[in-house]
């Protein structure tokens, strides 16, 4: 089968220069803390210690990690105790606030003197909005490790963010939902909910607990792949939106080379999206804010470019802008398996497995479709270039080459998930893709990695008054987006949600918005 690099999906993908609903019920705060458990006598960590208080009552902690030191390490006599007294001794805080909510017991400090954190306000139309803002971590309950991608979001609404690889979120929110609800969804886990108000103002540690699928479920259920995949395609008009919709999304891509060679840019857009069957190249961006922030060394003379990294979040939108491993016309290149069974926000979750077949020997994709066991929309997807083939893609990826310098590509994955909105149509959540090159200089012994990613949250949707953008309000999505002329402006983000950086992401943001140089401030 010769292979045709023009009608392959991830050539129009990326062309570069060198979530069972968990009921939240108010509980009878005595009667639950003034159960009885034994403890060990041990010397541990303040964490460990209420990780010991949750395995044996079954409840779990929330509090404000900014507060309780979670590394404190703390002696514990033998014998029983109260869930009150346990706490109170681990904390060494008898003056704690302790509120027992759902089979969450949140721990409060009493003097703080409000129930939440006005950040910012802004005037809109001569009205005050403030807003509040509340972050954390999330984990699994079992293990200990970040849940990266978690979804966060306020129920019944279209608004939220993600947990970013390290497991970390940070929410901001007008007033007006002080009293809503926020859940915690991941694929595979039990979702949660906790009163807004309750987190304002803090800095949280939550866990959420695997969600076993019983054997008879996996054993009774026969799943034919590929019809599942079909029934997802003939669902699209039940389950996506076919009329446009505003989205406002956070957009991050970055460039890695070698140790503090980082170069960064971010911003706020809005997206006009078409219905899922109209062409996705009718979908438009404008440009709220954005920023550049790059750390490279005078000395390193390579210049790699992204290009095409929202055009790219836009050709991912899967159910719109089919891929060649959802098209039944070329479902034949394929092998299809039923894999798995997991749940997403309560509701059971088929995992299609797929890879191309043995004989062929182009570079195609391979990875795992989520489809929803009941309404067969698709809710995730991950997905890369067959690790086997992957070097021969290189060309379908560096658009032109220094002679200097020979880049091979090792690694093209990419994660799609979509999120259910209280009106039962499904919309693009998160995107994000993952390049990963080996560089090579003549004349140099050794290579080096270069590494390239681009993500994209949907922060909010709107349905209402939705209309094209005039022609001078559209960014071209083909472009180098980091070459866009902006505004730099310290207080950047304001109210706006978004993906937060990991740890050396954060550590490269400090540092240069410290020392940002006069042709970094105007762009």
């Amino acid at each position: 089968m010769k292979y045709t690099a023009e009608n392959t999906f991830h050539r129009i993908l990326v062309s570069l220069l060198l979530m069972m609903v968990a009921v939240i019920l108010q509980a009878d705060d005595g009667a639950v803390l003034n159960r009885k458990i034994q403890l060990p006598k041990s010397k541990e960590s303040v964490y460990k210690l209420l990780r010991q208080v949750s395995d044996k009552s079954g409840y779990l902690f929330i509090y404000d990690s900014q507060i309780i030191n979670n590394d404190k390490k703390v002696k514990i006599a033998k014998g029983e105790y109260t869930l009150r007294e346990a706490i109170y001794a681990i904390t060494g805080n008898n003056q704690l606030k302790i509120s027992v909510v759902g089979n969450h017991i949140l721990l409060q400090v009493t003097d703080r003197t409000k129930a939440h954190t006005v950040i910012s306000i802004e005037k809109v139309d001569s009205v005050e909005k403030k807003f509040f803002t509340f972050s954390g971590a999330i984990y699994d309950q079992i293990t200990d490790e970040p849940l990266a991608y978690s979804a966060v979001g306020i129920s019944n609404s279209t608004i939220g963010t993600i947990s970013n690889q390290d497991g970390e979120f940070k929410l901001i929110l007008p007033d007006s939902l002080h009293h809503s609800k926020v859940k915690f969804t991941h694929v595979g886990y039990e979702s949660q909910e906790v009163e807004v108000g309750l987190l304002a103002g803090q800095h949280i540690r939550f866990a959420l607990e695997p969600r076993i699928i019983p054997l008879q479920e996996v054993v009774i259920r026969v799943v034919e792949p590929q019809e599942e995949i079909n029934r997802m395609l003939e669902n699209r008009k039940n389950n996506y939106s076919t009329s446009p919709v505003y989205l406002t999304t956070f957009y991050r891509e970055g460039i890695d080379h070698k140790k503090n060679n980082i170069d960064v840019t971010e911003a706020v857009l809005k997206m006009y999206k078409t219905g899922y069957d109209v062409n996705v190249n009718l979908d438009q961006v404008k440009l709220i804010k954005m920023r550049r922030i790059k750390s490279i060394q005078e000395s390193d003379t390579i210049f790699t470019k992204m290009k095409s990294g929202i055009n790219s979040c836009l050709i991912l939108d899967l159910v719109k802008n089919l891929p060649d491993f959802l098209k039944p016309e070329e479902q034949n290149k394929y092998e299809y398996g039923h894999t798995d069974i997991t749940v997403v926000d309560g509701r059971r979750v088929n995992i299609i497995s797929f890879c191309q077949k043995e004989y062929i020997d182009e570079p195609l994709f391979k990875g795992q479709l989520f489809i929803d066991a009941e309404n067969y929309a698709l809710i995730e997807a991950h997905f890369e270039i067959n690790p086997k083939f992957v070097q021969q893609a290189t060309d379908l990826y560096v658009r032109k080459k220094n002679k200097d310098i020979r880049l091979t590509l090792q690694q093209a994955r990419y994660n799609v998930s979509y999120k259910l909105s209280n009106d039962g149509i499904y919309y693009v959540n998160h995107i994000r893709g993952d390049l990963e090159f080996k560089m090579k200089r003549t004349r140099k012994l050794f290579s080096t990695p270069l590494y390239l990613w681009f993500e994209m949250v949907n922060c909010m949707v709107d349905t209402t008054d939705v209309n094209a953008f005039a022609r001078k309000e559209r960014i071209p999505t083909q472009n180098i987006f980091s070459d866009t002329k902006y505004q730099y402006d310290r207080n950047f983000w304001g109210n706006f949600n978004v993906i937060l950086p990991e740890e050396k992401l954060k550590e490269l943001i400090i540092n240069n918005l410290s020392e940002v140089s006069e042709d970094l401030i105007i762009k």
